[in-house]
């Protein structure tokens, strides 16, 4: 294996599909954006962010989705898991209506409007309460 493909995050991308784009970029955009992502690609069925390693998280609300909505307890993605600092993230997810579901003090967990979970495993120490 050469250098170059040592050096590239195991993650090339991962696509979201959800049932509301507009509810879901408001509610991932900020969440995102306090994860270190930028706004990467925009299509109109379609929107994502890019981290710093060069991976990247997509939203779609494809044409070919089936109707149903997620359920995170069915067979498939259960949650998504991202390293960040507890604070910011927090934050962004809370004023854009994501749900706290539990906090066990290495990771919070975060539910969006629907129905996806977010683990956000904490870059730093929670502080002293």
């Amino acid at each position: 294996m050469n250098d170059d493909h040592q050096n590239q995050s195991f993650v090339h991308h991962v696509e979201l599909w959800m049932d509301d784009l507009a509810a879901a970029e408001r509610q991932w955009g900020p969440v995102l954006l306090a994860l270190g992502c930028a706004p990467f690609q925009h299509w109109e069925h379609g929107r994502s962010w890019r981290s710093r390693d060069g991976s990247y998280l997509v939203i779609e609300q494809s044409p070919a989705l089936r109707a149903g909505g997620h359920d995170r307890l069915r067979a498939g993605i259960n949650h998504l898991a991202l390293r960040g600092e507890r604070a910011l993230v927090l934050a962004a997810a809370l004023a854009t209506g994501w749900v706290q579901r539990v906090d066990s003090g290495q990771a919070v967990h975060l539910i969006d409007g629907q129905g996806f979970e977010l683990e956000v495993v904490y870059d730093e120490a929670p502080a002293e309460a």
